[in-house]
């Protein structure tokens, strides 16, 4: 498992782990689908750490929580 994943960080930056599971899944799948990454110098990662580095870089974020207010990318 990815440390980030375990941080309180990006827990209360998305509201919770049950939204942080939901936005990790449905980002993952877009990536999936052929999405571009929204940050810069992906190169070796895998679709999980593009994902938590977007969401801990404010990328996305869940509508109707504090960090969506000032999310750059998706709302997701």
């Amino acid at each position: 498992m990815i440390d980030e994943l375990k941080s309180d960080e990006i827990v209360r930056k998305v509201g919770g782990k049950f939204k942080l599971t939901a936005l990790v899944q449905k980002r993952l799948g877009e990536l999936l689908q052929g999405s571009r990454p929204l940050i810069e110098n992906t190169q070796g990662m895998t679709m999980l750490q593009i994902v938590i580095q977007e969401i801990l870089q404010d990328k996305i974020a869940i509508e109707g929580t504090p960090a969506a207010d000032g999310a750059e990318g998706l709302r997701l």
